[in-house]
């Protein structure tokens, strides 16, 4: 057997920044190198950042990404780096002729290897997901390739997220090559209710390849999708050797003990268990296995708890929006409800609640405790407040144009946008919106008012769970919460009966049905795409599923309109959900 100690690192690059994540490259390589790592793995696309979605389809791009590879392969040697193999994920082109139904320019979402200043090899994904999120026969073209390089007497295999994922390709022809080691550099979304399902597809194939296997996954915030990170490691048997934290960045060390191997170099074919071939590239980087050396200790970060894991990733997702964007603070609309009181406290949470500014705006129908609620967190936060009263706003509208029943309602709704907008515009803020994912299905929001904003942080979290993890949070913190405040959220807030407060005495559920009874039918409905007679197969009251289905269907064309916002449930309104607006299609519940 022989040592090597692996350095995974689960970075945060920035879509289409490429001279940036080039020297993160190099800054984590110095640091793997001076914790004298032999190899450093990083994600997928990492120089390019992902998904970079239609960027692929331009050649200017593809060219840059390609030119940044071969230029940070040449600085790591400049810089003393090049003796440490670096695995990283980039943009590649295939060599193919132009033909129908292939994306302009063959892209590939492809992986390298870096040892002294050169570009040693390099591979592709070749399983595509299309599927969910993600749209990859649209942009790449299938790598066909399975690369093993010799480092120190012991034989790594390299493929590309989704290649473990699927059964076949790649990763099936590990076992036959006889690798003792797989990297796989991964860009894997976040999304809630996984049940560790990482872990065990690590585990699995470890036990199908016959070695241990590196899991590198990227985090951070890129529009709609929050990456986790929790890299993991596991031995050829499958047990978890080292993991690491979820969302944040890390360098996580490793020593593992790997077969010594004696294969010859070169190019051989083998058939995958899904019918294709893919052809094993054998290349020697060094024979010899370093001499016997005291290892580090592993370590296994502990899982967050379901509420955390989920809070956690709306907090990356704001701070990492509002960063790579180039914002400096953000503002949204206090109401004193609980909704507002969330997104505030996830956006102090994530930049300091010294950027975060708040504007309560009461109208004639404010009760006097949403204001008095809306004080209570600005003083418990240090958020910036301005309150800006609306009523005669809205009667100088009410002069000039006659408005009645839900129009006079949603005029309300449309001078707050106005004036966040307007607040925006002057002070370069981030309009958050309020927004949360059961008033978005059922259209309970009004277009160009509510809906107004640059970034829905709640977009994807039912009513029941604003009120879970507002409870949550008044009860815990997290690493990286910059909020230093006891139960930022008053109490009053969280257990008060919802309403919007357009009309005399209005309460949620004069328009929707409890929402513990909505989310439960949303969740049937959308995320599980059942029909109506299975909704009523399910125990869902008919009556009320014929009323939520068209509810939901109705307003299809506002969610259109909504600003994006974070991903965490197995399928959110945007990449996930596509249904034409258009579209006379209806469910029958008999």
């Amino acid at each position: 057997m022989a040592q090597l100690r692996i350095a995974l690192a689960q970075t945060n690059p920035t879509v289409g920044d490429l001279s940036a994540n080039a020297d993160r490259l190099v800054a984590w390589t110095r640091d793997a190198a001076e914790r004298e790592a032999h190899l450093v793995v990083f994600t997928e696309m990492l120089l390019t950042g992902y998904p970079v979605e239609d960027l692929v389809l331009r050649t200017s791009f593809v060219d840059a990404s390609i030119q940044t590879l071969e230029e940070v392969a040449r600085r790591l040697e400049r810089e003393g780096l090049g003796e440490l193999p670096v695995v990283v994920g980039y943009v590649d082109r295939a060599g193919l002729a132009p033909r129908v139904g292939q994306p302009k320019g063959a892209p590939l979402d492809a992986a390298a290897l870096l040892h002294r200043g050169e570009v040693v090899v390099r591979t592709a994904k070749h399983h595509l997901p299309n599927y969910g999120v993600f749209d990859e026969y649209r942009y790449f073209v299938r790598g066909d390739r399975l690369p093993i390089f010799r480092l120190h007497g012991v034989d790594v295999a390299i493929a590309v997220c989704e290649d473990l994922w699927q059964e076949g390709g790649p990763v099936s022809v590990v076992g036959q090559a006889g690798a003792g080691l797989l990297v796989v550099p991964n860009a894997s979304p976040y999304e809630k209710e996984k049940d560790d399902v990482r872990l065990e597809l690590c585990a699995r194939r470890a036990r199908e390849a016959g070695c241990a296997l590196v899991y590198v996954n990227q985090v951070g915030g890129q529009d709609e999708l929050v990456f986790d990170g929790d890299s993991i490691v596991v031995d050829g048997s499958g047990e978890p050797v080292a993991r690491a934290g979820q969302f944040r960045e890390e360098l996580l060390v490793v020593d593992l003990d790997l077969p010594v191997s004696d294969a010859e170099p070169g190019s051989f074919p083998y058939d995958a268990s899904d019918g294709s071939t893919i052809t094993v590239e054998r290349v020697v980087l060094s024979s010899d296995p370093v001499p016997p050396y005291p290892p580090v200790p592993s370590t296994v970060a502990e899982r967050l708890d379901p509420h955390a894991e989920v809070y956690s990733a709306l907090v990356l997702a704001v701070r990492d929006y509002v960063a790579k964007n180039g914002f400096q603070s953000v503002i949204l609309a206090l109401s004193g409800g609980i909704d507002s009181a969330l997104t505030a406290t996830i956006a102090s949470d994530a930049i300091g609640p010294s950027r975060v500014n708040v504007v309560p705006m009461p109208s004639r129908y404010s009760s006097d405790h949403s204001l008095t609620d809306a004080e209570e967190l600005v003083r418990r936060q240090g958020v910036t407040s301005q309150i800006v009263p609306i009523a005669n706003i809205v009667t100088a509208f009410e002069k000039e144009i006659e408005l009645s029943g839900l129009a006079a309602e949603n005029l309300q709704a449309r001078v707050r946008g106005m004036i966040l907008m307007g607040l925006s515009n002057q002070h370069g803020h981030l309009v958050l919106t309020t927004g949360n994912k059961s008033e978005l299905a059922t259209g309970y929001s009004t277009l160009y008012g509510d809906s107004a904003g640059g970034f829905a942080p709640i977009k994807d979290v039912p009513k029941t769970m604003v009120w879970e993890l507002s409870r949550w949070r008044n009860a815990n913190t997290c690493e990286g919460f910059l909020l230093r405040a006891e139960r930022p959220i008053p109490e009053n807030s969280i257990t008060k009966e919802p309403s919007a407060e357009l009309r005399p005495d209005q309460r949620d559920t004069d328009s929707l049905p409890p929402y513990e009874v909505l989310d439960r039918l949303l969740d049937d409905y959308v995320e599980k795409d059942m029909g109506s007679q299975e909704l009523i197969a399910a125990g869902h009251d008919p009556a009320l599923v014929t009323r939520v289905i068209r509810l939901v269907d109705m307003a299809e064309y506002k969610r259109r309109q909504y600003p994006p916002g974070p991903k965490i449930t197995p399928k959110n309104f945007g990449r996930d959900r596509r249904l034409p607006i258009t579209n006379r299609w209806r469910e029958t519940t008999g």
